[in-house]
C-alpha cells in the first residue's frame, strides 16, 4: 500500500488512519516563522462518519487507503437492509441503515449510484448529485399567495419530505440536490 507524504496532501484525498479509512475534508498549510512547516488537516471518518483534526510537520507521511469507488445500482430496501449490485460484475452488496444514512431519501429502485468500497468491504453510498422524485403528498397552495420564497412541505415517492415552492402540486416531479437536500426545480412533463 501506497503512502502520501505532507507535500501531496490535498482536500478529497482518501488515507487511512489506525486501520480506518478517513476523507481529507480540509487542509491548511501554515509555515511559521521559524521552524518546520506545518499541515493542519481533518478528516471524516469513512466508516463510522466522525472528524479528527490532525497537525502534521513537513515531511510525515500517511498510509492510502485501499478504498474504491464502483458504479452499482440500488435494487430494493428489505425492512433495514439495504441492496444494491455491481454494475461491473453484478455481485450484490448489503448495507444498513447507518452505512447509507440519509441517503435513502433519494434511492428509486433502479437507480445508478457510486458504492464505496474499503477492503472490498462496502462502507457508504452516494447517489447521484441531482434526482427527480414524485410528489406524492402535499398540502394544495393558498390561491392568491404568490409572494416570493413561500414554501411548503411535500413528501416524495421515497417517503421522504423536503420543502419546495408553493406551487408545487400532488404529481409533479421535482428535482432535488443530493449534496444539500435543497429544491432545485419543478421538472417539466
Amino acid at each position: 500500500m501506497g503512502t502520501y507524504k505532507t507535500s501531496e496532501f490535498r482536500k478529497g484525498l482518501k488515507v487511512q488512519i489506525d486501520g480506518e479509512p478517513y476523507l481529507m475534508t480540509e487542509m491548511n498549510f501554515v509555515k511559521p516563522g521559524k521552524g518546520n512547516a506545518l499541515y493542519k488537516c481533518k478528516l471524516k471518518n469513512l466508516i463510522r462518519g466522525g472528524t479528527l483534526q490532525r497537525t502534521y510537520k513537513g515531511g510525515d507521511s500517511l498510509e492510502s487507503a485501499d478504498v474504491m469507488e464502483t458504479d452499482c445500482q440500488f435494487l430494493y430496501r428489505q425492512a433495514s437492509t439495504f441492496v444494491f449490485m455491481d454494475n461491473s460484475n453484478y455481485e450484490q452488496y448489503e448495507l444498513s441503515e447507518e452505512q447509507v444514512d440519509d441517503a435513502w431519501k433519494y434511492l428509486k429502485d433502479g437507480m445508478n449510484c457510486q458504492l464505496v468500497l474499503f477492503n472490498g468491504n462496502p462502507i457508504t453510498i452516494a447517489p447521484p448529485n441531482h434526482v427527480e422524485l414524485v410528489v406524492e403528498f402535499c398540502e394544495p397552495g393558498v390561491k392568491g399567495d404568490t409572494a416570493t420564497n413561500v414554501t411548503k412541505p411535500v413528501k416524495v415517492e421515497t417517503d421522504a419530505e423536503f420543502l419546495a415552492p408553493a406551487f408545487i402540486e400532488m404529481g409533479d416531479i421535482i428535482k432535488i440536490d443530493t449534496r444539500t437536500g435543497e429544491y432545485v426545480e419543478r421538472v417539466r412533463q
